[in-house]
């Protein structure tokens, strides 16, 4: 059974999204997190690749070292981290970071935001990735 973790602050998704990957709680992962320098209250947390890789990279797991432009849901890889709701606040990219899984060929997304009903996506159509990074060995 796919499982999702919720972030437990506004601005958690990335490290929500890594909780979602190794499959931790936030709290284990913000604790995590933390103690490396990394807050969720960091606005380069949503806007900038490299904290998600290093806690990753911290854990063992490796992704890829570039975003690749998404072209369509059945090219992504069988895990990654995706950014939606992709948008510039003076000259700044800002994402929200998801988690795209493949489950026994069942495609899902791990959307830890609160407000969702459900925090288990299957909802493409109201998604619009910009791009993601494949998670290689988690």
């Amino acid at each position: 059974m796919v499982k999702s973790v919720v972030q437990e602050e506004a601005t958690g998704c990335g490290i929500a999204s890594v909780a979602n990957i190794l499959g931790k709680t936030y709290s284990e992962m913000k604790a995590v997190a933390n103690a490396m320098g990394i807050h969720a209250a960091d606005k380069l947390l949503w806007s900038d690749t490299q904290y998600v890789r290093y806690i990753l990279s911290s854990a063992g797991v490796k992704t890829s070292d570039k975003e690749t432009p998404f072209e369509s849901w059945e090219a992504l890889p069988d895990l990654a981290l995706l950014s939606i709701k992709y948008h510039q606040e003076e000259g700044e990219n800002f994402w929200h970071w998801v988690v795209f899984k493949r489950v026994n060929g069942q495609p899902f997304v791990l959307d830890s935001a609160n407000y969702l009903p459900t925090n288990i996506r299957q909802d493409s159509y109201a998604m619009q990735p910009k791009w993601f990074i494949e998670v290689e060995n988690a």
